[in-house]
C-alpha cells in the first residue's frame, strides 16, 4: 500500500519524473511512492530514473491509457 499518491495523468516528459523526485524528497526511506500517469514514455523513464537514484521500483502495470508505478524511498 502506497504511503503517498502523485497523480501525473496529461503531464508528459519531463515533468512526471520530476514532480515524482519533488515527492520523494519529503517521504522517508522504506515508504512507497505510487504514480499514475499517461505518457507512454514514463514507462522507461521511472526504470531509468530508479537506477539512477537507488530507490526500487517495487511495481510498474498498466490500465488501459494509465501508467501505475510504486517507488520505494531509498
Amino acid at each position: 500500500m502506497a504511503d503517498q499518491t502523485l497523480n501525473a495523468e496529461g503531464l508528459n516528459c519531463p515533468l512526471p519524473i520530476l514532480r515524482a523526485k519533488k515527492a520523494i524528497k519529503g517521504m522517508s526511506s522504506g515508504q512507497i511512492l505510487e504514480i499514475r500517469a499517461t505518457d507512454p514514455g514514463s514507462v522507461a523513464d521511472f526504470a531509468a530514473f530508479c537506477n539512477q537514484t537507488g530507490n526500487a521500483l517495487v511495481s510498474s502495470s498498466s490500465e488501459g491509457d494509465i501508467y501505475k508505478f510504486e517507488i520505494k524511498v531509498s
